[in-house]
């Protein structure tokens, strides 16, 4: 009995990091398969739309019949707030995103975007949502594993060293050859993933807000899928006038939609705001780097992408400071549960203790 409980308590207190596991595997088929639906001729502003309005009708149901008792009620004030939730979060950032994709790699966008983790530290320290201290091992901890995990993302993106000679042969799905020769377009799908990457950050801080005001996980994703469907079809109606680009037929268009809209924009952006609610903004972005290192290597096998020795150095590197970054986090999450009995005791008045005392 007590060794069931003992698991019990083990598994509810590595819950959020499981999770967050799993959410960075799926993240990891999505860049593969959404590549390879570019490469077919998908358009990324078309796929953005469709995939969040596969995700909003998936989860309506859901979100309806399971939080109709505790959802709070939707004011124009916290409507307008998921308005600017589903733009940072939806049509601006992953319209931003695709594009990028399809200037450049799964592997070079999967590194970018573990820059999220270190601008969503310092603007939780701003905004305080983040403690840290720096008098402590734990706040140090902290610090240097976001300047550790920003150092490796920096040595996967500038230094590439000798590459490995690739046993998979031209791998399974073939990537397109124009991709690597115009330098421009390369440099834009760069700077279109480091916008995404700020707007990214904004979002999850803004997450931590609004789930205090609208505590339904649930109902929540449902409306910033929705909204930002909504918004990223009025964008790509301006910018893409070819009726063809809006039809998809039964291939690899409509798998990559399906599952960026059931597992991703669905199940995924749910799991992450559980955590966001239950750790932290912070504790979310940390798990970036675990895709990083699983698209490099899916990249290597299946796409036939050359894997670098700078690829690797900096993934070990990535993963010291994740390491150190969590450390700090749960040290500081137990120093705060020991003082909340020690908080508690110093503001009881001695009427209070003498209450406690009596037998009842």
């Amino acid at each position: 009995m007590k060794m069931a409980l003992k698991k019990g308590a083990i598994y509810l207190h590595y819950k959020p990091h499981i999770l967050m596991v799993v959410a960075q595997i799926g993240y990891t088929f999505m860049y593969i398969i959404t590549e390879a639906s570019f490469n077919h001729g998908m358009n990324p502003f078309v796929y953005v739309t469709y995939r969040h309005f596969v995700a909003a009708l998936v989860m309506l149901p859901f979100a309806y019949f399971l939080e109709r008792k505790t959802r709070p009620k939707l004011t124009l004030a916290l409507f307008l707030e998921i308005c600017v939730l589903s733009l940072l979060g939806v049509s601006l950032t992953l319209n931003m995103y695709f594009t990028s994709l399809n200037y450049t790699s799964p592997a070079v966008l999967a590194c970018m975007v573990n820059t999220i983790s270190s601008l969503t530290f310092i603007m939780a320290i701003v905004l305080r949502l983040e403690v840290v201290n720096i008098r402590s091992s734990r706040g140090i901890a902290k610090v240097i594993g976001s300047v550790v995990s920003l150092g490796g993302v920096m040595t996967m993106t500038l230094y590439k060293g000798p590459a490995l000679k690739n046993i998979a042969g031209h791998g399974v799905i073939h990537t397109r050859g124009s991709k690597t020769v115009v330098q421009e377009n390369w440099f834009k799908g760069s700077l279109l993933a480091v916008a995404s990457c700020i707007t990214w950050s904004i979002w999850y801080i803004m997450q931590a807000y609004s789930l205090k005001r609208y505590p339904a996980q649930l109902s929540l994703a449902t409306w910033m899928n929705f909204v930002g469907a909504a918004q990223s079809a009025v964008f790509t109606v301006i910018v893409q006038h070819k009726k063809a680009a809006w039809t998809i037929g039964f291939d690899i268009d409509l798998w990559s939609t399906l599952y960026g809209g059931v597992v991703i924009s669905g199940i995924v952006t749910v799991i992450q705001l559980w955590c966001t609610e239950a750790k932290g903004p912070v504790f979310v972005t940390m798990f970036n780097p675990v895709s990083t290192i699983l698209v490099a290597v899916l990249a290597y096998f299946v796409l036939g992408e050359k894997l670098y020795v700078g690829s690797i150095l900096g993934g070990v590197i990535v993963i010291m400071g994740l390491y150190l970054l969590l450390w700090g986090k749960e040290k500081d999450e137990g120093q705060s549960k020991l003082k909340e009995p020690e908080d508690l005791k110093t503001h009881m008045s001695p009427s209070d203790g003498n209450k406690l005392n009596e037998e009842p």
